[in-house]
């Protein structure tokens, strides 16, 4: 069930933590982080492209309420939620990449699926 892991911190700087992770993901394309923050920014950005392919103006004011920035919404809505169009989920892959160095926690790469 999404949004069940605390990642040891607060809620309202898991939170911020998150949409953050989400907002920089939707623009780059591709970030290294935990495994665990992985699955939990997957969810979420999941949640995002499947609001920006409806392309309603509740789903875009939706949207705008998580992703802190509003470009990265407007490419959300006009470049990547048209991409997927006809596919049903799976918009994320992350790839395992080995430890840290210094704690030895696991690392992956998220990214989206061309």
């Amino acid at each position: 069930m999404p949004g069940t892991r605390k990642l040891g911190r607060p809620t309202d700087h898991r939170r911020a933590m998150l949409r953050g992770m989400v907002t920089y993901l939707l623009e780059n394309g591709k970030i290294e982080t935990t495994v665990t923050r992985a699955k939990e920014v997957s969810s979420m950005a999941e949640k995002m492209i499947t609001l920006g392919k409806k392309n309603t103006l509740s789903s875009r004011r939706a949207a705008l309420a998580y992703v802190t920035k509003t470009d990265v919404v407007k490419k959300l809505f006009d470049e990547i939620a048209p991409t997927y169009a006809d596919r049903n989920g799976g918009y994320c892959r992350i790839i395992k990449t080995g430890v840290r160095r210094g704690d030895a926690a696991e690392m992956c790469i998220i990214e989206l699926v061309k």
